[in-house]
């Protein structure tokens, strides 16, 4: 099943095989239906560079070369970023490693005290998130709060206490609460939904860089013996540097929308917005609503989106921050342990490419989450029901790491199928809080009384993979359902192609949500 924008690669819209009729030329006359605070950004931008000229030489513009240009400006920056977010995040496993539990006098359950508060702090921080990103650009927010916690990383370094710790851990998961969200928004405005798949699975390729270099910056850091400083806290100070420039990188290279990047001409302004506007999920749009809101509560496909990312997430979370401590309870030394973490990496980034490629190809975005979770099942069995063998535990662990693509697979599915700027901004924020409620429950199952085996956490990791692909499949029967019913109400759409084929420009960025835009189609 292939998808729509494979077919328009060289016209952008073919008008005269479609349904349209030409006044899409001239646009002005559409929208005289819908009020002018709820037509996107992207409408009144293509309406205000509505002459002939730009029209015609969009429709011959090659999309293949403008999408690389695309790929090549933004995908490489978000990348950086949240091989960061993650690198930041887990510096405090490597550190436990390294010597920070003694030097900071860290007694019983502190340790994961501290890895929990960071998610405290991170979910709390998604309702201002969620305010916030319907009214400041995505990208200038987004490089701030990367900004502010590479400071909060390199003062992790300053810490002499429990207490230090905390706060240090708190800061950093207000700034890091910012990251998922915006990047899902961003990747929203650029790509048709087929095309999202690969490029959401790019930049989140960075939590399998994070995890190779986090083991070689630990093992790294490990070798220098400075008289007055511990090598963990250098590493937090240098990995903090490099976060702040990141940040400064990322305001100056994202632009905010496709209407203000500077790197593409107007016609391949007007080329682009033309390809997305089949998403009818628009670009941006600054006016509040409160209906959205209240849709949120009222929308089954998000409270099952929730339920699957929480279940997700307990386990990536077991993964993410224990990983270490479980292969040095395997009986290898830390330097040894930091360095054998790295496969995880080359897992996770197979894994997420692999499912974003699926996704691009066949669609069945709720077959590649159980495609992923299957993996996940099978470590944490071998974890689970055998301790005899050192390569059986380490597969066990390497297994698990095919759980993190789901993750990326679960962000895309919930941009693409939520419509409505302020519906959008608040999903974003509703499903990375709900990544954030799994990494809190996940380390709890870490109890100091379990050590060494922890046997209820690997049991957990079983579980809730299994309730996971079990979840995925409710939301494809939802969606099936969904979209028959609105196949009855208005007449059959196609899901794969052009769903808002034959409806006039305005209506596509009309800023309506999935529920209440008639063309409308889910994605599964």
């Amino acid at each position: 099943m292939h998808h729509h924008d494979e077919k328009h690669d060289v016209a952008v819209l073919d008008r005269s095989s479609s349904a349209t009729p030409p006044s899409q030329f001239a646009p002005r006359r559409d929208h005289a239906a819908i009020p002018d605070r709820d037509l996107d950004q992207a409408y009144k931008y293509l309406e205000s560079k509505d002459h002939g000229h730009a029209i015609t030489v969009a429709d011959e513009l090659s999309l293949k070369a403008l999408r690389r240009k695309i790929d090549g400006r933004i995908v490489p920056i978000m990348f950086a970023g949240y091989t960061m977010q993650f690198l930041d995040k887990v510096l405090l496993n490597y550190a436990a490693v390294m010597g920070l539990n003694k030097d900071l006098r860290l007694v019983g359950n502190n340790f994961t005290d501290a890895a929990t508060a960071f998610f405290i702090a991170y979910l709390i921080a998604e309702i201002p998130n969620g305010i916030l990103l319907q009214r400041v650009p995505a990208a200038k927010w987004l490089g701030a709060n990367i900004i502010l916690w590479g400071i909060a990383t390199a003062c992790t370094a300053a810490t002499h206490s429990f207490h230090g710790l905390l706060v240090a851990r708190i800061f950093l998961g207000i700034f890091e609460a910012a990251v998922a969200p915006s990047l899902m928004l961003i990747s929203g405005m650029w790509y048709t939904k087929s095309e999202q798949a690969p490029r959401f699975s790019f930049w989140y390729c960075g939590l399998g860089l994070g995890q190779i270099l986090g083991g070689i910056v630990s093992y790294g850091f490990q070798k220098i013996h400075h008289p007055t400083y511990a090598g963990w806290r250098i590493m937090f100070i240098v990995l903090g540097l490099v976060t702040v420039l990141i940040g400064l990188a990322t305001i100056l290279i994202l632009p905010d929308t496709p209407m203000k990047a500077r790197f593409l001409s107007e016609p391949e302004k007007v080329a682009l917005l033309r390809h997305v506007s089949v998403n009818q999920t628009g670009i941006t749009n600054r006016h509040f609503k409160f209906s959205h809101l209240l849709e949120i509560l009222r929308d089954a496909q998000l409270w099952l989106m929730t339920i699957l990312t929480i279940l997700i997430s307990i386990s990536s979370g077991i993964v993410t921050t224990y990983s270490a401590t479980l292969i040095r309870n395997f009986g290898y030394s830390p330097p040894i342990s930091a360095l054998l973490n790295m496969p995880s990496g080359i897992v996770s980034i197979t894994a997420t490419l692999l499912a974003g490629f699926g996704v691009r190809r066949t669609s069945h975005r709720w077959a590649w989450i159980v495609a992923c979770c299957i993996p996940g099942i099978v470590g944490g069995a071998l974890l689970s029901f055998q301790q005899k063998h050192k390569a059986a535990l380490l597969a066990g662990i390497y297994l698990v790491n095919a759980i993190v693509a789901t993750l990326i697979v679960i962000y895309q599915w919930t941009i693409a199928n939520c419509a409505g700027q302020t519906k959008r901004v608040a999903a974003s924020a509703l499903i990375a809080g709900a990544f954030s409620v799994g990494n809190i429950i996940g380390p709890q199952t870490f109890q100091a009384k379990d050590a060494p085996q922890y046997t209820p956490a690997k049991i957990t990791v079983l579980a809730t993979q299994a309730a996971g692909a079990v979840m995925a499949f409710v939301l494809f029967v939802y969606y099936l359902w969904a979209n028959g019913r609105k196949d009855r109400k208005f007449g059959a759409r196609p899901v794969a192609d052009d769903p808002a084929a034959g409806t006039s420009e305005a209506e596509r960025w009309a800023d309506r949500t999935d529920r209440e835009n008639e063309t409308f189609r889910y994605v599964y």
